[in-house]
């Protein structure tokens, strides 16, 4: 039987042994919901303009922040080009709902809210129906687990 002791020191690591062992990265989500082009390759400003979710497409692609972006025309990805903060959904990407009660999830171009000029997108029309029912409870608590639950 080991005592107490040589337990503890079975479980100590030297300094020269650390340097031996691998080091462990632990990985964080991207800033953007990617699928593998940000928000399911669908054109953002879109939803704005023609207030429906529009394929965009590779010929009309831009990158911002860490993701590429695909729109429907030329004049869409410029407008997002000038001002990305005014199309880009908030929360990356990722599921407001999700983030409004600390997790990532993916989402869905259906379903979808404008709320106060801000673009918000949800994992499924059952989680848009519960982000609906406090909008701004949920984007307070959203923001308030944003960007921590990147990891």
């Amino acid at each position: 039987m080991l005592t107490r002791r040589r337990t503890l020191g079975l479980l100590t690591v030297t300094p020269a042994a650390a340097t031996l062992l691998p080091s462990v990265a632990l990985a964080r989500e991207p800033d953007v919901f990617q699928n593998p082009v940000a928000i399911n390759a669908i054109d953002p400003v879109a939803y704005f303009e023609q207030q429906t979710p529009v394929p965009g497409q590779a010929a009309h692609a831009r990158r911002w922040n860490g993701a590429e972006w695909h729109f429907d025309n030329e004049d869409n990805a410029n407008m997002f080009a000038a001002n990305p903060e005014a199309f880009a959904p908030v929360f990356g990407g990722y599921c407001a709902f999700a983030a409004s009660r600390g997790y990532l999830a993916p989402t869905i171009p259906e379903a979808w809210t404008i709320y106060e000029g801000k673009l918000y997108l949800n994992a499924s029309l059952r989680a848009q129906e519960l982000w609906l029912r406090d909008v701004p409870g949920n984007i307070a608590a959203g923001l308030g687990n944003w960007p921590g639950i990147l990891g």
